[in-house]
């Protein structure tokens, strides 16, 4: 995913109250405003207006023009002599004034062109393609978005998770102050406990920071305005992804993949294009023409008017057709390398996924046995304690264990969702997959 796709244009006003945000509502935004979308329908538009240009070349060719002209000419100047008879009562003088007046249509038409004819076929497919790419960055507009509102997702359970260890570790600090202000426990259980307690209510610091700067990117790549405040309305639930072979994802991406259609789409477009300058050394027939009044001026005017059919065939070039061809030639590679290294890329992606899909998914299957574990060997190293059996190193040995398996539970729990999402945009039509697979 490119830099284009964390950007956006912010769009509207912050409000003073936050707002809610659910993944939904957060791709939607996305879709409108993320510049990555934003940058390829651009280039659609762009495509597009190429081949208005190319089309251009193949329709009519009409313009007008309106000319008057005055004219003093020096008959001698320009070597004109004449000599008149004597007795004719008229001679022809040196300095001779006359004007005009010319009013004409032109025209001009490619009747038989058949490399513009293939040009515009190439531009055609090219503007498919162009659209294609729109489609792909829809989906990785939901790619960016949903890595990034699951990451806030995940740094709020580590926030509760660190919540909930700065809580446990005030009311076993509390207790050690007791136990040592009665006497029964050494200074060492009271310091000890205030080292964990101030440990984590670091740990908790630095997760809310982390929290809120990942807010920040999640309103960047969304395009909220700067400074709106608002509240993600998802959690992080751990579902299973059952029922999806390799064999049958690879077949859904090859046929879904926008980028793969438009790669296609890119080759068929320099195979066109190819054709095109081969069809350079094919004659070509033109028309030109043009009607109107002619005249010295308005009032004695006549109709005028011509008509010129041209035949052009190339004879000797210089080798510059034989040049555009090989550089065709070199693009229609070129393409079909894209195309190739595509599809293994696909290939890459939908086995990375699945993967880390079925690795996430056990991983978390371990954590929540380890989780369950950890809460029960400190609820036993507390009531030690409490009992006087034990000092509290075991009870903070215990809490560390416990702080362990609750972020690995957390991990396993982001990276199993993530890998939904990456399923989702290597399968294509990610937006319909997300929803298929239930991330949120």
């Amino acid at each position: 995913m490119g830099g284009n796709y964390q950007g956006s244009v912010a769009a509207g006003q912050a409000t003073a109250t936050p707002i809610d945000l659910s993944l939904t509502d957060a791709i939607q935004r996305g879709l409108k405003t993320n510049l990555g979308i934003l940058t390829t329908s651009e280039s659609v538009s762009n495509v597009s207006a190429q081949r208005k240009r190319v089309l251009a070349g193949l329709l009519p060719n009409l313009t007008g023009d309106y000319t008057q002209s005055y004219n003093r000419v020096n008959l001698a100047a320009e070597g004109f002599h004449f000599t008149l008879p004597p007795g004719l009562g008229f001679s022809i003088p040196e300095i001779v004034t006359f004007g005009s007046v010319d009013t004409r249509a032109n025209l001009s038409q490619s009747v038989v062109n058949f490399q513009k004819l293939r040009n515009l076929k190439s531009a055609d497919v090219s503007v498919h393609a162009a659209q294609l790419s729109v489609q792909d960055s829809r989906d990785l507009v939901v790619e960016a978005v949903g890595n990034a509102y699951l990451l806030i997702i995940s740094d709020m359970a580590r926030v509760d998770a660190a919540q909930a260890q700065v809580d446990t570790s005030q009311v076993l600090f509390n207790r050690a102050v007791d136990q040592h202000a009665a006497g029964v426990a050494p200074a060492i259980d009271q310091l000890r406990a205030e080292v964990q307690l101030r440990t984590d209510q670091q740990t908790l610091l630095a997760s809310k920071n982390q929290y809120e700067k990942d807010k920040l990117v999640l309103g960047r790549v969304i395009g909220l305005p700067p400074g709106q405040r608002f509240n993600t309305t998802d959690r992080m639930p751990f579902s299973p992804l059952n029922g999806i072979t390799t064999e049958d994802a690879l077949r859904q991406a090859y046929a879904n993949r926008a980028d793969f259609k438009a790669a296609e789409e890119q080759v068929r477009a320099a195979e066109i294009a190819r054709s095109a300058s081969v069809a350079e050394y094919y004659p070509t027939v033109d028309l030109t023409g043009n009607f109107g009044d002619a005249g010295v001026n308005v009032g004695s005017s006549h109709n005028v008017w011509n008509v010129t059919g041209a035949l052009n065939f190339t004879i000797f070039d210089g080798g510059r057709i034989r040049s555009d061809i090989e550089q065709a030639d070199s693009t229609l590679r070129q393409r079909k390398n894209d195309l190739g290294d595509l599809r293994g890329q696909i290939d890459q992606q939908v086995r990375t996924a699945l993967l880390d899909l079925q690795s996430a998914a056990d991983q978390v299957a371990v954590a929540q046995r380890n989780q369950q574990l950890a809460h029960e060997t400190l609820a036993q190293s507390r009531d030690r304690f409490t009992a006087g059996v034990t000092d509290n190193v075991e009870v903070v040995q215990a809490q560390q264990s416990v702080v362990t398996a609750d972020v690995n539970l957390i991990s396993a729990t982001y990276q199993h969702n993530l890998a939904k999402i990456a399923l989702a945009r290597a399968l294509g039509l990610a937006e319909q997959n997300l929803a298929r697979f239930t991330v949120h």
